[in-house]
């Protein structure tokens, strides 16, 4: 788990840091709210936050209060420390969102056990979430989970000044696949085809099933030439790789036809009117003979 320390004292950011850090946690220390805000907002945003409460130009509290604005994929699970032990104090902080509060100077062991907590929380989050958002026959994002992705996405990519493409992926032919084999190898079919569009992205990519055997993947921060390129290697690699026959070794192959959109930097899209570009083109690849990747224009 990747954890962020926001102290502006040296001494003390120091030692949280070598603390955690041998308590096997990633650990990400900034020394200002203004800096910790800007890595909450970025694309790998950590899923808990230790912080000071009293800080120059933004304190804790205004820090996690600003956090809870933020539209994350997960669930950030805020500890505030502070030398303030009046409880009026105490309230106040968890009144701004904060999950837990530990005094300073800290006991060592007690804020091993409150971050035990948070994570116990996050990791418990991140299991409903998972259940809730993924589709059950590929492992990938459901529809609805994906949409609210890359409306997060779309907000990040409006606020950063970068671009973001959208690849929508049909794999060719297969109601023929599920007609001949049975249904039981269509599924096999999209189980594998899921997984060679995860293999083929970066982590903080995403990949959503769209509905029957459409698929769309998200890539903030790459333009539709780039997107382009991905979805071409991942064609390859479809068309390559043949799909083995239960108890058999018999194999056939099959190939997909791919879409791919970008909204443009600065643009205000909306995630449907992006997805109809993808799709248009998508539907233009099928026609013009199947098993390519066809680019929409950018506005």
């Amino acid at each position: 788990m990747r954890v962020l320390i926001v102290e502006d004292e040296v001494v003390s950011r120091r030692l949280l840091e070598v603390f955690l850090l041998k308590l096997g946690y990633e650990v990400i220390p900034v020394s200002s709210g203004k800096e910790a805000l800007g890595v909450l907002e970025g694309p790998q945003a950590p899923n808990l936050v230790i912080s000071d409460w009293m800080m120059p130009e933004m304190d804790g509290l205004e820090l996690c209060q600003r956090t809870r604005e933020i539209q994350t994929a997960g669930y950030i699970y805020f500890i505030i420390l502070t030398s303030k032990m009046d409880k009026k104090d105490i309230i106040k902080g968890l009144e701004a969102g904060a999950d837990d509060y530990l005094t300073k100077p800290f006991d060592q062991e007690e804020l091993r056990c409150r971050i035990k907590i948070g994570e116990r929380i996050v990791n418990l989050e991140r299991r409903i979430l998972e259940l809730a958002n993924t589709d059950s026959l590929t492992g990938v994002l459901n529809r609805r989970a994906f949409m609210e992705r890359l409306q997060i996405e779309i907000q990040r990519s409006n606020r950063e000044g970068v671009p973001l493409s959208l690849i929508l992926a049909d794999i060719d032919h297969f109601k023929r696949v599920n007609d001949q084999y049975g249904h039981q190898v269509g599924d096999m079919v999209l189980r594998k085809f899921s997984g060679q569009l995860s293999a083929t992205i970066r982590p903080y990519d995403f990949v959503g099933r769209y509905g029957g055997e459409e698929f769309l993947i998200g890539l903030p921060g790459v333009d539709c030439q780039k997107a382009g390129v991905v979805a071409e290697r991942i064609r390859r690699l479809v068309e390559t790789t043949g799909c083995t026959l239960p108890a058999s070794t018999d194999c056939f192959f099959v190939t997909a036809s791919f879409g791919v959109a970008s909204m443009s930097i600065g643009s205000s899209e909306f995630p449907e009117p992006l997805i109809a570009r993808a799709d248009s083109v998508m539907y233009k690849a099928k026609h013009e003979g199947r098993n390519r990747v066809c680019l929409a224009s950018e506005d």
